[in-house]
């Protein structure tokens, strides 16, 4: 429990997010692999590294519950669970299963709308945003000022 909620071990962690921001961003601009299996080494290591440690991160947070069902109680520990088991769905199991599937993880995958989804499951992490959204209200509070300027840009263009 002491090391679940030492000051370090949040920093590092929003650390961890905002760095697992960027390279979302990357991989999505530079990654030519639709799966993490058919992706060059760099990515695959990376995605592994994350994995690794939002994973450890939750074995931390849910260790130091007194009772472990309270982690059903604690919507900022249910959201971060779902969002590590996607992560880990996607990252060891799917490529666990092409791989026993197809061999190499190159042939016949060729379904475009399995390998379209996965894409989707890899986006779907920037929810994790959310947790570094409530560790700084400051920067929800300019997001939300930029959406609502926004939508006056566009009134007096459109």
């Amino acid at each position: 429990q002491w090391l679940a909620r030492h000051p370090r071990f949040e920093h590092l962690t929003l650390l961890v997010i905002v760095f697992n921001a960027i390279w979302i961003w990357i991989d999505t601009d530079y990654n030519p692999g639709a799966m993490l299996i058919t992706s060059p080494p760099v990515f695959q290591i990376v995605e592994q590294l994350f994995c690794c440690y939002f994973s450890y991160e939750w074995i931390i947070r849910f260790l130091a519950f007194r009772r472990k069902r309270d982690g059903l109680r604690d919507f900022w520990f249910v959201f971060d669970s779902l969002l590590v088991w996607t992560m880990i769905l996607e990252t060891w199991l799917m490529s666990a299963v092409f791989l026993a599937a197809f061999g190499n993880g190159s042939g016949g995958m060729g379904n475009a709308s399995v390998l379209r989804m996965a894409r989707l499951l890899r986006l779907s992490r920037m929810a994790r945003m959310a947790r570094l959204l409530r560790a700084l209200p400051e920067l929800l509070i300019l997001i939300k000022g930029m959406v609502a300027a926004l939508r006056s840009v566009c009134f007096a263009l459109g």
